[in-house]
């Protein structure tokens, strides 16, 4: 199947499990993962309707960003400190953001770049040590300190990524307990605190995630196929 076949074919899963929870498919934003997919593979999909796109790396976001169509342009994966004034003015939001020191330097960055940056905080519902983020008792305050510490940010929202699951349904639980914060945010009135985004959901996942409450899926392999880890730089 082509890249735009794919995407139509994802658009259609995406409505139905919206309809489940009384929503429209096109109240779930659709970000293409593209991690080690080439600048023509991600302007096919751009071709197809995909107006986001999520990179784990901002080594590739860099090696891309001149070579793809206009785009918005998500850092989806582990962002260490030293990196983020490199895609600072490139990307619409910061998905992985999962302490206050990482905060402050977005803050820093974002300051000198007279933006305000949009981020969603990295939930780690499951507490699992192979994957970043933080737990869910930990929410809180990391919002609460990056609202009143960081003025040049913006927390749109929460990101999770749950366990892999051979039966989707198994990781339920995990996409549950972080909507339960997402909603009580939702609900606030918080200086710089504007949620809009649940982040959940991946390739194996998202049907799922949806029908929990997801609003945003991150799906790249299900659109471009299965990538080529040997040609991944280490």
């Amino acid at each position: 199947m082509s890249i735009k076949s794919n995407i139509e074919y994802i658009r259609e899963l995406k409505a139905a499990a919206a309809q489940k929870t009384g929503r429209n498919g096109e109240d779930v934003l659709l970000v293409a993962v593209t991690k080690l997919h080439s600048p023509e593979e991600i302007n096919e999909a751009i071709d197809a309707g995909i107006t986001d796109i999520g990179e784990n790396k901002v080594q590739e976001i860099m090696d891309k960003y001149e070579k793809v169509k206009p785009v918005r342009w998500h850092l989806i994966g582990h962002l260490q400190t030293n990196k983020v004034k490199y895609i600072i003015d490139k990307v619409a939001m910061i998905h992985s953001v999962d302490s206050l020191h990482l905060a402050k330097e977005i803050e820093k960055r974002a300051a000198q770049h007279d933006l305000t940056m949009d981020i969603l905080i990295q939930v780690n519902s499951a507490e699992e040590e192979s994957k970043f983020g933080i737990s869910t008792e930990e929410t809180d305050q990391l919002i609460s300190d990056i609202s009143q510490e960081c003025p040049h940010i913006r927390i749109k929202g929460l990101m999770c990524i749950a366990p892999f699951e051979e039966d989707p349904d198994d990781a339920r639980e995990y996409f549950a307990e972080v909507k339960k914060i997402y909603d009580k945010y939702a609900a606030m009135d918080m200086e710089r605190v504007d949620f809009q985004y649940l982040s959940m959901g991946m390739t194996n996942d998202f049907e799922v995630a949806i029908e929990e409450g997801s609003n945003l899926i991150r799906v790249g392999t299900a659109i471009f196929g299965y990538r080529d880890y040997r040609s991944e730089e280490k």
